[in-house]
């Protein structure tokens, strides 16, 4: 399968969510410049489409390989004509168990910097983040695990708009 060509910034989130939908990894590498980088979700970085490709393999060989993600929200802002930023926030269900009984949906935000290369967009640089409901932020205990933790009192309610439902 071959993604067409992207002709707006934000046509990115849907490429993407076809090629992960279809366990796609060379599909995915394609909407990447020729000089990527990719941070995926526990901060490992990939530097070259390859990687890219090889990463997302794996992951549909062995994490997601009955996965579907959806895309909740895009924004874009542009920087230039030929430069933007665009964010999604996306859901993932159908993650394979590995120490837990049943996986649950996950949220993440994209962020993806993209840039005009001819008539087409490609991705110069992609982000993903878990979004983690009711924390603020990680800590790392005595032990070096990282865990996500909450500062706020259980009396205040902050809203799901600050990912805190």
């Amino acid at each position: 399968m071959s993604l067409k060509p992207m002709q707006n910034p934000e046509d990115m989130p849907e490429r993407f969510k076809q090629a992960w939908n279809s366990y796609n990894a060379p599909a995915i590498a394609e909407l990447f410049s020729e000089n990527p980088d990719f941070v995926n979700v526990t901060g490992k970085w990939w530097e070259e489409k390859s990687e890219i490709q090889k990463a997302h393999d794996f992951g549909f060989q062995m994490i997601f390989s009955n996965s579907h993600l959806e895309i909740l929200k895009i924004k874009k802002k542009m920087l230039k004509e030929d430069i933007a930023i665009i964010h999604s926030r996306i859901r993932v269900t159908g993650q394979t168990e590995n120490q837990v009984e049943k996986t649950d949906k996950r949220e993440t935000m994209f962020l993806f910097v993209m840039k005009k290369h001819g008539e087409f967009w490609l991705c110069e640089s992609a982000q993903n983040t878990d979004i983690i409901f009711g924390m603020q932020t990680n800590i790392r205990d005595e032990k070096g695990n990282l865990k996500a933790v909450s500062y706020k009192e259980k009396t205040q309610r902050i809203t799901r708009d600050l990912n805190e439902e």
